[in-house]
């Protein structure tokens, strides 16, 4: 039996799939996740694209609130016993009645049985964590689509703002850093601070996106941002996280971690700072440009051979 974190066989003409829908429904994740190493690589890709399918359902704009539950429901029930219903039923159903008009996400929709064969061949462990992070997650979001009023939602406060984040972007965090450790020794001492520091992780680059997309978020009925908490407080708020983000991110250069993990790490560390001083500067919808990305991916390919990935995010290590 393979060693948990060993790398198992590739599904035969899949993995060009996924890397082509990987392409077609990411800007930041289609950047990092070739960063990784094997089978790390495989297991995050497989993991995103679950996830998008459930954020892709959860965001909907065509179906009402009982048809974003009911296919939140089903996708849940689907990864709890693969035996009750196919990929292959639910694929079609979403072809049938798309939730949205995305094509990067429809295509996702369509290939969704693609996606479920590379995830058996996942190692036991890695599938297990996937499967399970990716049902809290829509459970989770089943939670906040049930507040939905006239295909709007609103969130009330700070504490709402961060379990919405948690929600969202938080479990990701926690299930990236099961899958780090998962049959990584040298990494096992780094074991509690990471999952300590995972949620803010993820909630530093969900609060980036909501500051950067809340005008197009509003104007489609989801107000991400209370109005009872003044825009700079989530820009702090978004800065301490990402302080948070580079910490977790050092641990990793520290202690020797593969380089492609410590990449995955920085780069949306790097990115989303750029980001959110664009925002700040010139207000939502702006992002940085290509030019940008590039250079900030030379910076850090530089510090990823003078092994001062630490020194370029500037963060200590407790």
């Amino acid at each position: 039996m393979a060693e948990p974190g060993a790398p198992r066989e590739p599904v035969a003409g899949t993995e060009p799939l996924l890397d082509h829908l990987l392409q077609g429904s990411s800007r930041t994740f289609a950047l990092t996740i070739p960063l990784l190493p094997e089978p790390t690589r495989r297991e995050v890709t497989v993991a995103y694209l679950l996830f998008r399918v459930a954020d892709t359902i959860e965001d909907s704009v065509r179906w009402p609130r009982p048809k974003k539950l009911e296919g939140l429901g089903r996708l849940t029930a689907f990864l709890e016993d693969p035996s009750d219903v196919t990929s292959e039923s639910l694929a079609s159903s979403w072809k049938s009645d798309p939730p949205l008009e995305h094509p990067g996400y429809l295509e996702l929709l369509a290939e969704f049985p693609a996606v479920m064969r590379v995830a058996k061949s996942l190692s036991p462990e890695a599938r297990g964590l996937v499967t399970k992070h990716t049902i809290r997650t829509c459970r989770a979001m089943a939670s906040f689509v049930e507040r939905e009023s006239e295909g709007s939602l609103r969130l009330d406060d700070l504490p709402d703002l961060r379990a919405y984040c948690y929600a969202v972007a938080g479990i990701v965090g926690e299930m990236l850093t099961e899958l780090f450790l998962l049959g990584r020794e040298a990494l096992r001492p780094l074991a509690e601070p990471m999952r300590k520091e995972a949620a803010s992780f993820g909630e530093a680059l969900q609060l980036v996106n909501i500051l950067k997309d809340r005008a197009k978020d509003a104007g489609e009925g989801r107000r991400y941002l209370p109005e009872t908490i003044p825009l700079p407080e989530v820009f702090a708020l978004a800065r301490r996280d990402l302080e948070i983000a580079a910490g977790y991110s050092a641990r990793l250069e520290d202690a020797g971690a593969d380089r492609g993990i410590v990449a995955f790490t920085a780069l949306p560390i790097l990115l989303a700072r750029a980001t959110l001083a664009r925002v700040e500067r010139d207000g939502p919808g702006s992002r940085i440009s290509r030019s940008e990305v590039a250079t900030l991916m030379a910076r850090l390919q530089e510090a990823l051979e003078e092994r001062s990935v630490t020194t370029l995010l500037g963060s200590g290590v407790e």
